[in-house]
């Protein structure tokens, strides 16, 4: 099997291409510059930029295309809608008419996990917790509304051209090698930095459904081969923590006994208070079911950061 994916040299790109290269599979990497993972061939370019993509499926020939590149960090893609609308809906968008091309010629037909996010499904009371795929998407962000669109034009393109999409909303994930300014990342920091006082956060009160980022490349791998094209999946755990309860198991899996308090600074305005998904749909297809823990997420990120720390 041949694997092309974009934003390989990224956070989730670098462990679901490592995953696939242990599988056996081919595997292309599409990424602005390589990155040290053996097995992987590179074909380096802007996403945004039409040539690249199709340099990068024609040296893939692909029998599966993971569409990973994106701006994925909320605060960031706020500060600059256009930029993010760019990468997150315009770079799909070329990447899906170069897919219809190619399909409506006859000399390539890959199935195409393109991979969104929870926050497409905004404000939700507590009740309706876990969103299952049928909720209402109420996108309250700027990222989330690229990722909304993105899926749109994603699913479309299976409707009027039989491209194979299948589309993701992915909750909260992390591991090692997650951006520092990163949730988990940054509170394993903040721990792990400590010299008295309290560990300092934003809002303590949204609550959140996280995996182990190990388990997400496996159900991506999942859909790419099980899954039913023109569906979307949520890929979630079904188990909701708030950030409040994140910082308190930080601190306990650092051994640190240490105070919580809120900073106004830290708090993020478009932080909707409950995203939980429902990981039923997704089972259902592929078997797919999450293997580590959060705190074996947790353990891992402690361990992690002390590697690499200086």
């Amino acid at each position: 099997m041949r694997a092309l994916i974009t934003g390989a040299a990224g956070f989730v790109g670098r462990w679901l291409a490592r995953e696939l290269v242990e599988r056996g599979w081919d595997v292309t990497g599409a990424a602005l510059e390589p990155a040290a993972i053996d097995g992987v061939r590179w074909v380096t370019g802007d996403v945004r930029d039409g040539a690249h993509l199709a340099d990068a499926l024609d040296a893939a020939r692909p029998d599966a295309v993971f569409h990973l590149a994106g701006v994925t960090f909320v605060p960031a893609a706020g500060d600059d809608p256009g930029a993010t609308a760019e990468v997150n809906v315009v770079a799909a968008a070329r990447l899906l008419g170069l897919l219809r091309e190619r399909k409506r010629a006859g000399v390539l037909d890959p199935v195409v996990v393109v991979t969104g996010s929870a926050e497409q499904y905004g404000r939700h009371e507590e009740g309706e917790m876990p969103v299952a795929e049928r909720a209402e998407q109420r996108p309250h962000s700027v990222y989330a509304a690229t990722k909304v669109a993105q899926e749109a034009i994603a699913l479309e393109a299976w409707r009027s051209a039989g491209v194979r999409v299948i589309a993701t909303r992915s909750f909260n994930h992390s591991g090692p090698g997650q951006a520092p300014h990163f949730l988990l990342p940054a509170l394993v920091r903040r721990a792990r930095t400590l010299r008295g006082g309290a560990l300092r956060m934003g809002n303590q009160r949204p609550v959140r459904d996280f995996l182990h980022v190990s388990d997400v490349v496996a159900a991506y791998i999942s859909l790419a081969e099980r899954g039913s094209p023109g569906e979307a999946y949520n890929v979630a755990s079904g188990v909701g923590t708030s950030v409040g309860e994140l910082a308190r198991r930080v601190l306990q899996r650092c051994g640190v006994d240490a105070p919580i308090a809120s900073d106004p600074a830290l708090v993020r305005p478009a932080d909707v208070p409950w995203l939980v998904g429902d990981p039923s749909k997704l089972r259902a297809a592929t078997g797919w079911s999450p293997r580590r823990t959060l705190d074996d997420l947790l353990d891992d990120l402690i361990a992690h950061h002390d590697a690499t720390s200086d």
